[in-house]
């Protein structure tokens, strides 16, 4: 992986772990992803405009397609992750989420990319998945626990990571294709994605107005950072994903995890600070191998 991908995607995750953090400590719901979503939208207008002002209007169906498409499975995505944030731990959701996702991305790649992966690749991602294994809780994720309800949440965050995990393959693969294939800057198509999912998002707003507008007062600040925040961690991967082949960038993300266990851990004060070292230093070996192979 050259130097300039694997700087980005260190500098992607570093952004990445930090507003997962604010959106656990928001406990928002869906209506959490209209407020980021239109925040989001006015903030990053002005740059969206300078950029897109000759580029946006040659776009034709396919490129409209693209970002439809993963408008949509952005908005699921960013759903099924704070739903997993308010029924479970963030060191639990977050590593499966982000240690699945990854992981399917890369084989996905090697079929439609045509990519290859060397052997020290393939330990490079095993690394990345026993340190994924280990943060979210090694065998005690499938022990019995005698606390039913501390089980109950263990296994809904597995649930709820693995099903988001699902969903950052899908939009990990989609969005590659459109910057490396179709050539699409990465920029204005993360900005078009927030534009188009604001009509699902937008939606259990209208419901509950009332109750929208009591979230809106509470929650506004986290969402300012996510919306300010998750696109800058984001275009650093899909600029990677142009230099370097997205088998290699899609697992090397998962350096999130070393700064999601060192910073959010402490934070929100979840355990087992054992195994969430020990799982950062396998995913930070699994990243160095990626990035050498």
């Amino acid at each position: 992986m050259p130097a300039t991908a694997f700087a980005l995607v260190l500098l992607g995750a570093l952004i990445h772990a930090g507003w997962n953090i604010v959106a656990k400590k928001a406990q928002g719901d869906a209506r959490f992803t209209f407020f980021s979503s239109i925040i989001m939208a006015v903030f990053w207008a002005p740059l969206a405009l300078w950029l897109g002002w000759q580029v946006v209007p040659a776009w034709g169906l396919t490129e409209w397609l693209f970002v439809a498409a993963s408008g949509f499975v952005h908005w699921v995505y960013f759903v099924c992750l704070l739903t997993g944030y308010r029924k479970s731990d963030l060191t639990v959701v977050y590593p499966l989420a982000r240690g699945s996702g990854p992981l399917l991305s890369s084989f996905v790649a090697v079929v439609v990319f045509g990519e290859r992966l060397s052997a020290l690749g393939i330990l490079g991602i095993g690394g990345v998945v026993v340190g994924v294994f280990l943060i979210a809780g090694g065998p005690g994720l499938f022990k019995a626990a005698h606390d039913p309800a501390r089980r109950q949440r263990v296994l809904s965050g597995v649930f709820w990571g693995l099903l988001t995990g699902v969903l950052i393959a899908a939009y990990t693969v989609l969005d590659a294709y459109a910057v490396k294939v179709i050539a699409m800057s990465p920029i204005l198509f993360d900005y078009w994605c927030n534009i188009l999912r604001l009509p699902y998002a937008v939606l259990p707003v209208l419901r509950d107005r009332p109750e929208a507008w009591r979230l809106w007062k509470l929650q506004w600040r986290y969402a300012m950072v996510v919306a300010v925040f998750s696109p800058v961690a984001y275009v650093c991967v899909l600029y990677a994903v142009r230099l370097a082949p997205v088998s290699h960038v899609a697992p090397a993300r998962e350096v999130s995890m070393l700064f999601a266990a060192l910073i959010g851990g402490h934070l929100l004060g979840e355990g087992d600070r054992a195994l969430r070292i020990a799982g950062a230093v396998a995913i930070a070996m699994g990243v160095m191998a990626l990035a050498w192979g």
